[in-house]
């Protein structure tokens, strides 16, 4: 049995990570588990005021919105098969993957990212950071700009 593990925000139901995660499921036997870093709403394409609705403070925005990507994007995996759980972690992507990991194997990390130009995770670097701070292999997978859905 292999052990995936997946951060995403924005890009948790793009075509791109569905395709990576059936494909892990036809080699063989996966677990999943999501993280959804509470991505702050300034780093947000449409910005803080299109989340006012979901809470009173903007942290708190940040965490409703990546609780309902992540809801949503553990249904859509289950429906292609996937066994899959996930959790809303740190802000700071590079934190939430480490605290992920003390209670979850990990074999693979996948980083589902908005594409070049838009992400702020690829600004920091943080594929090359994970490799760094983990020693565990991690694939890098950029959103099409048509194809990210909050």
């Amino acid at each position: 049995m292999r052990h995936c593990l997946i951060v995403a925000n924005q890009t948790l139901t793009t075509e791109i990570l569905s395709e990576a995660v059936a494909e892990r499921i036809a080699r063989g036997p996966h677990t999943f588990h999501v993280v959804a870093p509470a991505t702050p709403l300034h780093d947000q394409p449409d910005g803080p005021s299109a989340y006012a609705a979901l809470g009173p403070s903007t942290a708190d925005r940040a965490y409703a919105l990546a609780c309902q990507r992540l809801e949503h994007a553990l249904d859509h995996l289950r429906e292609l098969g996937a066994t899959v759980d996930g959790e809303v972690g740190d802000p700071d992507a590079l934190e939430a993957v480490r605290a992920a990991l003390r209670h979850v194997p990990a074999d693979e990390i996948i980083v589902s990212t908005l594409p070049h130009g838009l992400s702020q995770w690829l600004r920091r670097d943080l594929p090359a950071r994970l490799r760094k701070a983990t020693g565990i292999p991690v694939t890098h997978l950029a959103a099409d700009r048509d194809a990210v859905r909050t």
